[in-house]
């Protein structure tokens, strides 16, 4: 007769004035750019630029100046070296100028070294002067002298008065 579980009434489906949205589909992920690369048969004499990656197996006689650098153990640069990354396992005869320089134990640096963050293995060989990056001042306001107070007059020194002589020495 009676049923210990009581059924409530289905309760109809709730009306909207408009359809729900579409989501947006997300976006692609980006593929990452793979670094160019000098392999170890290759020399370029002159300057190498750019904002990407790029990985040195071979030779370069020129200054260097790119977004990330990678020297293999075959790579070798003779010229100055810019970047915001640089991790040498191979040769730079000349100075490099990074954020963040990674020296491994088959590392050779001839020349100075300016940078927020250098590490080295043991078995680097560095030769040259490491220099931390001097961060640029804020912007700094000149400083105007202030003149020196004028006494009052009646005071116990007139202005227009010279100090008093120093005493003789004993």
């Amino acid at each position: 007769m009676f049923s210990k579980t009581a059924k409530t009434p289905a309760k109809p489906p709730a009306k909207f004035d408009a359809p729900p949205a579409p989501l947006a589909a997300p976006e692609p992920p980006r593929k990452p750019i793979p670094a160019s690369l000098i392999s170890n048969n290759i020399t370029i004499e002159g300057n190498v630029t750019g904002e990407g990656e790029l990985h040195i197996d071979g030779v370069v006689r020129g200054d260097v100046r790119v977004g990330k650098l990678t020297i293999g153990e075959t790579g070798h640069i003779e010229g100055a070296v810019y970047a915001d990354a640089v991790e040498a396992r191979g040769r730079i005869v000349g100075t490099v100028t990074s954020k963040q320089v990674r020296l491994y134990g088959t590392a050779y640096v001839d020349g100075d070294i300016t940078h927020e963050q250098l590490a080295m293995e043991t078995g680097a060989f560095f030769q040259g002067r490491s220099l931390k990056f001097q961060r640029p001042p804020t912007q700094v306001t000149p400083v105007t002298p202030v003149p020196a107070p004028q006494l009052a007059s009646g005071s116990a020194m007139p202005a227009s008065s010279s100090p008093p002589p120093a005493p003789k020495p004993i």
